[in-house]
């Protein structure tokens, strides 16, 4: 389900959801890649009638292979700007920046809506795959924009026996290494706050985030 309500320009949201009933969202590697791309890949009204052959060339490359072409028409003509994201086995979390009017919404109903028809092909169900609509949390200020990427990047903590900050998916290794994605992952309004990337870092490890702030 989508959100009929719409959300302000030019601000940032927490937007987070989960599986119907709590089911897996993601059962094998292959779920997790394709969810990541859609984040990536459809914060624009650009089409991906292939999608299938850039998950199997991440399988095996760890690149998408999407064109520099598609990318430019991507980052000309997006509705949202995505900041930072993780995807847990039963629910996600990212922040977005909503560029357009409706821009959450279009953005989210593609990436929910293309998702669901995969998941309930791929492993013959039906109805509900994501339980509800999504819920989005706007983001008042530059601080709890920071507290947010932490919560965020430190989700998979959640995970028994999990290292969060070796986790395959989420946006973690690209604010502390190089960034996979280029601009399709707009990350400068947090990292620039900090002298470097040790600094973001150490900002993470020993920050609480509160849940006033997320």
């Amino acid at each position: 389900m989508i959100r009929n309500d719409i959300l302000a320009e030019d601000e940032h949201y927490h937007i987070l959801g989960r599986g119907n009933q709590k089911q897996v969202l993601y059962k094998n590697q292959s779920d997790y890649i394709r969810f990541m791309f859609l984040l990536l890949y459809f914060q624009s009204p650009e089409s991906f009638p292939q999608i299938g052959r850039h998950v199997s060339f991440f399988k095996k490359k760890q690149d998408y292979k999407v064109s520099e072409e598609k990318k430019k028409l991507i980052l000309s003509n997006r509705f949202v700007e995505l900041v930072n994201f993780c995807i847990m086995p039963n629910h996600y979390h990212l922040t977005i920046y909503n560029k357009t009017d409706k821009g959450v919404s279009k953005y989210m109903q593609k990436v929910l809506n293309a998702y669901a028809k995969y998941f309930n092909t791929k492993y013959k169900q039906v109805g509900h795959v994501f339980q509800g609509p999504y819920k989005a949390v706007h983001i008042g200020d530059d601080t709890q924009l920071q507290y947010l990427s932490t919560y965020i990047h430190k989700n998979p903590k959640e995970i028994k026996g999990v290292d969060y900050k070796k986790y395959n998916w989420s946006s973690y290794q690209d604010y502390v290494s190089e960034n996979r994605w280029g601009s399709l992952l707009k990350h400068e309004i947090i990292t620039e706050s900090f002298d470097s990337k040790d600094d973001y870092k150490s900002f993470v490890k020993d920050s609480l985030a509160k849940e006033d702030l997320i």
